[in-house]
């Protein structure tokens, strides 16, 4: 019997392929329960349902063995929900994912993804949101495998217990990335804009949100894609105190067990 409780979750709904490629690696070192949005759920942040009731379902999983429901709800509900009323045995890690596209810089404070992950560290939980910078579903099981790395140095005590990391693989094959960079969010990175358009007798405003530098100081999680690298960010939601430290010597052992894995 596997020891580990992994809580996977995520902001594109409970049918996204991507949520399940990471189930089914998740599933070789940790016994899994799907908690996840009925609907997508991108770009909704950190919010939570206060004023209506949330109906959530039973589902037959995807994949023997797991339990799963959907939520009518946000990916920090689904969280919430699971921790609180419907995962019945404790839970040791909560991941977040795989997001298809990046979620860097000021993104942080607008993606379902890292939301839901949020929700686990404040409950201390130890916490995962996970990214892969190609929406169009390639290296998913690079992903997939990093985040199985991860959950097992968690377990082992090879990273600090109660930490929120923010994780973005490039769109790249496996063989092409040369390091597992420490980074920080960048600043600035984006900013929000309002296009019009005409519909007669009503107008429509789009809000788009534009990518407006790319801050590729050695530091941050927007430099270390851009170099093909992997970014991973310790993230924190409170004031009076700093970011669980990561160590970069970690980085390279993480790498060489990613890559021992195989991958695309």
């Amino acid at each position: 019997m596997l020891g580990m409780k992994i809580l996977v979750t995520n902001d594109d709904g409970i049918f996204a392929p991507e949520l399940w490629v990471l189930v089914k690696e998740l599933q070789n070192v940790a016994q899994v329960a799907v908690v996840a949005p009925d609907r997508e759920q991108s770009a909704i942040g950190t919010a939570v349902t206060l004023r209506r009731p949330l109906r959530v379902h039973s589902l037959n999983s995807v994949i023997a063995g797991v339990e799963a429901y959907s939520v009518e709800g946000t990916p920090a509900d689904s969280v919430i929900l699971a921790l609180g009323k419907l995962v019945k045995d404790k839970i040791d890690l909560v991941i977040s994912g795989i997001n298809p596209g990046p979620n860097l810089g000021d993104n942080v404070l607008l993606s379902g993804t890292v939301g839901a992950a949020l929700q686990g560290y404040q409950h201390g939980i130890s916490s995962l949101a996970i990214s892969v910078g190609a929406p169009d579903n390639r290296y998913l099981d690079n992903a997939a495998k990093l985040a199985t790395v991860l959950a097992r140095k968690i377990d082992s005590g090879g990273l600090p217990g109660g930490i929120f990391l923010n994780v973005n693989l490039p769109a790249r094959p496996l063989t092409e990335i040369r390091e597992i960079e420490i980074t920080e969010v960048a600043s600035k990175a984006h900013a929000d804009t309002v296009e019009v358009e005409d519909g007669g007798r009503r107008k429509y405003y789009w809000l788009i949100r534009r990518q407006v530098g790319k801050d590729t100081h050695k530091k941050t999680d927007v430099g270390a894609i851009e170099r093909g690298n992997i970014s991973i960010t310790p993230l924190h939601a409170n004031l009076f105190r700093k970011p669980f430290s990561v160590p970069d010597s970690l980085c390279s052992d993480l790498l060489k067990e990613l890559q021992s894995m195989g991958g695309s």
